[in-house]
């Protein structure tokens, strides 16, 4: 989980300095608090996006390796038919 220092303390003297209630300033204060508390733990890592990247490079992998299996019976296929053909010709 990310971690991210708020200052509730100078985030409330800032909002006091500029003309808000004491008591407006503290409660906004502590309420932005919690809202980057419960918002942080949805927020990806770099471990989270290392991990993403790596399943989506195993895929690609596995993608690579099927298509070229039917690329080559495909292949051997058309082969086949081209050998018929001209037999039979």
């Amino acid at each position: 989980m990310a971690t991210i220092t708020f200052d509730t303390l100078r985030f409330a003297n800032k909002l006091k300095s500029a003309g808000v209630l004491p008591e407006h300033a503290e409660a906004e204060a502590e309420a932005l608090a919690e809202i980057f508390e419960l918002n942080l733990k949805e927020v990806a890592t770099k471990e989270d996006i290392k991990h993403l990247e790596e399943r989506i490079d195993s895929q690609f992998i596995q993608l690579e390796q099927r298509m070229t299996i039917k690329l080559g019976a495909l292949m051997v296929i058309a082969v086949g038919a081209v050998a018929a053909l001209v037999k039979l010709l």
